[in-house]
């Protein structure tokens, strides 16, 4: 029992350091873009392809701020769902920081972005008759990983306390999710575990999409440990990965009069990420 505990902290303790540098990174990168001030560029012709790059920044402040523009009606349905599924949370951090793994993120990126994009055009074609509510030019609607609005802070805020604050918030999660992993295997025995998971290929999507759906950065950091530690396919990750929307469901929620709209985009993201993981699945073999 003792070895399982040490195990996981030190395994845990090694992606440490990678989490803080990539976090200060995305800090950076979020302080200098723009594109909460200009919300005309997910309204045009390119917005489901613009919403889907954005929502791959490992984070989910992009569709915490897509929901509030799709609630308010500034952007239509396809960019919304584009951004919701490229969103992955932790989940390409995750696979960076692991040698073993990392070479898997830009298939992974690839295949979210195909799906994201694909589905936002089908979307938006499907509801081309969709009005769109008029945009004050000074609007700024602001999205935040935590989903909420702040004040401007200091530098040292920015770049350096809310990245380690995050990245302990993500520590905490890997080692329980190492700790429980690590337990199961003590038990249960390592064959057995890799023969029940390799008959359960085939419900894999269905469950990961549903752990996708939980709005909280641990589910990104579950499907993908799963993924990483071999216990999950590549299509079952993705269907988990593309279901992850993080808090724009909350967000959306919020508005209990549009209960039914909410409800349908859950279903639509859940359908469409556990019916692109069986095909993955399906077709990645094959190669």
């Amino acid at each position: 029992m003792g070895e399982v505990l040490l195990d996981a902290l030190l395994d845990s303790l090694k992606l440490f350091p990678f989490l803080f540098l990539i976090y200060v990174l995305i800090e950076i990168l979020e302080n200098r873009t723009n594109i909460s001030r200009n919300h005309n560029v997910l309204r045009g012709n390119l917005a489901p392809l613009l919403g889907a790059a954005t929502g791959l920044v490992p984070q989910c402040g992009f569709s915490v701020m897509a929901a509030k523009l799709y609630d308010r009606k500034l952007i239509r349905t396809g960019t919304v769902l584009a951004v919701f599924l490229a969103t992955s949370d932790e989940a390409f951090i995750l696979l960076l920081a692991d040698g073993t793994k990392a070479a898997w993120v830009v298939p992974m990126i690839a295949a979210k972005f195909v799906i994201a994009v694909g589905i936002g055009y089908l979307a938006n074609a499907l509801f081309r008759k969709e009005t769109l509510a008029e945009l004050s030019e000074n609007e700024e609607i602001h999205g935040t990983a935590c989903g909420h609005d702040h004040e401007e802070e200091s530098k040292f805020k920015s770049y350096f306390l809310h990245p380690l604050l995050h990245s302990l918030e993500i520590f905490a999660y890997i080692l329980a999710v190492n700790i429980i992993f690590g337990l199961v295997i003590h038990f249960v025995g390592e064959d057995k575990l890799e023969a029940f998971l390799q008959k359960g290929v085939w419900y894999q999507p269905l469950v990961a999409a549903a752990v996708g759906l939980i709005p909280n950065c641990a589910s990104s950091v579950v499907i993908t440990e799963a993924f990483i530690d071999g216990y999950i396919a590549f299509g079952s990750c993705v269907a988990g990965l593309c279901a992850n929307a993080g808090l724009g469901f909350v967000v959306l929620f919020r508005n209990v009069r549009k209960w039914k709209r909410n409800l349908a985009l859950m279903l639509a993201v859940y359908v469409i990420g556990v019916g692109f993981g069986y095909l993955l699945n399906a077709v990645l073999p094959l190669f």
